[in-house]
């Protein structure tokens, strides 16, 4: 069973909003394991408890090139004693970048397949030719989102976080924001911060919602204005940001989904969307591993 450091929260001091009698504190979960960090710590957990009772010897995902779920799925499964297979999206190319480098020397087997064929990855002949390739597997979905996914990340929110009125976190296949929507008390309000673009994560949620049978106790909010161009997208405002979050509270932040939210949540502060008292907690939820290939790939210094 993977086993979690513990999980601390770090107030944050800035005279923006402790000018508007707000508080803002930051839980990192991205320490709460020394390579399977984040939420995705939360989604693997109880997937590998129920590929060890199937008796299953390995794991097999899907992911892009970069993907923070295909990282962690290959150290969760070195740690844990299971075979990982990785099925990514799009050509090979070198150099291997630190994501995929890092998930080979963790024993992850990659195998490319084109984007259209990547498209049928939740189809079933697709998956009984995997089979046929791979032998039996354990199959975990792209991102890691499913019902034992949503099972661990309701979990993220303790007792000690019922104190907070606001709970900020990323988007991006919706397990932790469902995880969290299950746990979350009446008095709190649930924020949500999509790192794609377009209004289809309303509906996605919301699907998510009905089929997983949770009824949020609290109000929850989906974010859909701080996406910077899409899933992967950035720009100067926001890497500029990054690097002042960084020097300002010693706390790294990715481009992809933990950088947009906190500059989310900073940009609703600024424009008094929070009233006077409100008590925010914002998830980290990892992420890190993928800040050096992002370097690599851009020719960029984003703090690690």
């Amino acid at each position: 069973m993977l086993i979690p450091n513990e999980i601390l929260s770090q107030e944050l001091s800035h005279p923006l909003w402790k000018d508007k009698g707000i508080h803002l504190a930051i839980k990192r979960l991205d320490q709460v394991h020394e390579l399977a960090s984040g939420n995705k710590f939360f989604k693997l957990k109880y997937n590998i408890e129920q590929a060890k009772k199937e008796g299953k010897k390995s794991l097999l995902t899907f992911g892009g090139a970069f993907s923070n779920h295909i990282y962690a799925t290959a150290a969760a499964a070195n740690s844990e004693g299971f075979e990982s297979i990785g099925i990514i999206r799009g050509e090979e190319t070198f150099p291997i970048n630190p994501t995929l480098k890092s998930a080979m020397e963790k024993g992850m087997l990659v195998h490319y397949v084109s984007r259209e064929t990547y498209r049928k990855k939740n189809e079933t002949e697709f998956l009984k030719q995997l089979r046929a390739d791979f032998g039996d597997f354990y199959l975990i979905p792209e991102g890691g989102t499913n019902s034992y996914a949503i099972q661990g990340t309701s979990e993220i929110l303790q007792e000690t976080d019922s104190l907070f009125t606001h709970i900020g976190t990323s988007i991006g296949t919706g397990g932790t924001f469902v995880g969290l929507a299950a746990s979350m008390n009446a008095n709190q309000t649930l924020l949500g911060f999509s790192s794609l673009k377009g209004k289809f994560i309303h509906s996605e949620i919301a699907s998510l919602l009905k089929n997983s049978l949770i009824h949020p106790k609290g109000p929850f909010t989906i974010m859909d204005d701080y996406h910077f161009g899409g899933y992967g997208k950035f720009n100067p405002e926001l890497l500029d940001y990054i690097r002042w979050f960084y020097d300002e509270f010693g706390i790294p932040l990715d481009p992809v989904y933990t950088g947009k939210m906190m500059m989310g949540l900073m940009d609703l502060i600024k424009n008094d969307y929070f009233r006077p008292g409100s008590n925010i907690l914002a998830l980290h939820t990892g992420g890190l591993q993928g800040i050096a290939g992002f370097n690599q790939r851009f020719g960029l210094s984003l703090p690690l």
